[in-house]
């Protein structure tokens, strides 16, 4: 009779043996290590684990088990997949490599097994099913190269961004994807994963299939080997276009945005200015800035409500002359129209100033005093601002600021000529101006 204990007990893997009616007669430790669990000899049968499960996790009698299979058809199985259940619940997957042991004459008089405990590769498995998912179901560019720079692993985000197919692009040199210009980056990545550095966030442009240039963001690791020699790279890159795009309209908009703010200091200079010109006193000084500098600020808001693409006249008028008149005292008539940013600004003052003076002297001094306003575009754009039933007015013995903006700012701003005249029976100011220097035409 064979010597099991002197035979298997030494050894590192799971071994036992049954009789020829699959009663466990002989098993080492490092089988109770795998099982969690010891058997009682004779009586157990066909395997000393609590309980048994397939390889997909499905329960599995111990009488359906490799060893049984094997002892049943008399012949040897190797490497039959299932999964040990320990009483603590631990589930140790394995593989078997059961064989029928028989006599002399060929009758079976048992059986041995071998159980390799193979958790440890599961794990792997799994992790790299894992990583294998996450890789492809990534939005950005996943690729491997080694480091003669051959692809060697394509994502499907790699397809999206660059347009080639993981048919295509495998076997195939990496610099297919870099533009003529940028042909020495791939030389200064592959020095650098060679000393085992890593590229992070590198911002450049790749070449896609249908010949369309993309910038991206590049993130360069090296591969290493099971012995940590670097055999290869790992590219992630990230489509930046909309990134980029947006920078650039920051930068656009930041440009666009000092411009209008040292044009808006030079409007309140030259307020500052001439004021300070026609103004007898502090106080009134004050009180003039103010009031223009909050008519400006009117303007402003207009502009920043409507995204900086202008204003229409008909919002204008209303800001700059309702804080002046009742509805009733106000006419306002004309054609749409969305004024630039140049007349939204120019027109504004002019209307503050119109408005400020008919409300001092003019008619919106008086209790039936009345505002007309009125616009025409035909081949140019015409303005008219009459005011009527008030006071009698008497032309201006000087020029102030208001009247500086009228006749000369707000024309000049537009290319146009104004014209203030001081009837009798109310102020009436004129505007004509090419409709290109007024209307908005970006829209």
């Amino acid at each position: 009779m064979t010597d099991y204990a002197n035979l298997l007990g030494p050894l590192p893997t799971a071994a036992y043996v049954t009789d020829s009616q699959g009663r466990i007669t002989y098993f080492n430790e490092a089988a109770v290590d795998l099982w969690g669990h010891r058997p009682e000899i004779g009586k157990d049968e066909w395997c000393g684990s609590w309980k048994l499960r397939t390889a997909d996790g499905d329960p599995l009698a111990h009488g359906d088990c490799p060893m049984a299979v094997a002892l049943r058809e008399g012949r040897s199985i190797h490497g039959a997949e299932a999964i040990a259940e320990r009483p603590d619940g631990t589930l140790i997957p394995f593989l078997a490599f059961p064989a029928a042991l028989r006599d002399e004459t060929g009758r079976i008089t048992g059986a041995i097994n071998m159980l390799i405990d193979i958790s440890v590769q599961k794990r792997a498995e799994e992790q790299n099913q894992l990583l294998a998912s996450i890789v492809e179901s990534s939005d950005d560019a996943i690729v491997s190269k080694d480091l003669c720079g051959v692809i060697q692993s394509w994502n499907a985000g790699a397809s999206r961004l660059f347009g080639y197919s993981a048919e295509e692009a495998i076997g195939q040199h990496i610099g297919m994807l870099i533009p003529a210009d940028r042909q020495s980056e791939e030389d200064l990545i592959i020095g650098k994963v060679r000393n085992g550095e890593r590229v992070d966030h590198f911002d450049t442009i790749r070449r896609r299939k249908d010949g369309r240039l993309v910038a991206i963001s590049l993130t360069v690791s090296p591969v290493r080997s099971a012995s940590g020699k670097v055999i290869g790279a790992s590219k992630i890159a990230r489509d930046v276009s909309e990134r980029k795009d947006s920078e650039n309209r920051i930068r656009l908009l930041l440009r666009e945005v000092n411009h209008r703010v040292k044009n808006q200091f030079a409007v309140i200079l030259s307020m500052i200015r001439e004021t300070g010109k026609h103004t007898p006193t502090v106080a009134e000084f004050d009180r003039q800035i103010r009031n223009r500098i909050m008519a400006l600020s009117r303007s402003q808001d207009l502009l920043v409500d409507g995204d900086w693409r202008g204003a229409t006249l008909a919002d204008l008028v209303d800001d700059q002359i309702r804080p002046f008149a009742a509805e009733h005292r106000l006419e306002v008539s004309g054609e749409p129209i969305t004024l630039s940013i140049v007349a939204v600004q120019n027109l504004g003052m002019a209307f503050h100033e119109l408005a400020t003076n008919s409300a001092k002297h003019g008619a919106l001094s008086s209790a039936k005093g009345t505002v007309h306003v009125e616009w025409t575009l035909s081949d140019r754009f015409r303005l008219i601002w009459k005011e009527s039933n008030g006071p009698a007015v008497e032309k201006a013995s000087r020029s102030g600021f208001g009247k500086v903006v009228l006749e000369r700012v707000a024309p000049a701003a537009l290319n146009g000529v104004g014209h203030l005249s001081f009837q009798p029976e109310g102020v009436t100011w004129t505007l004509d101006a090419p409709i290109a220097a007024v209307m908005n035409t970006d829209l």
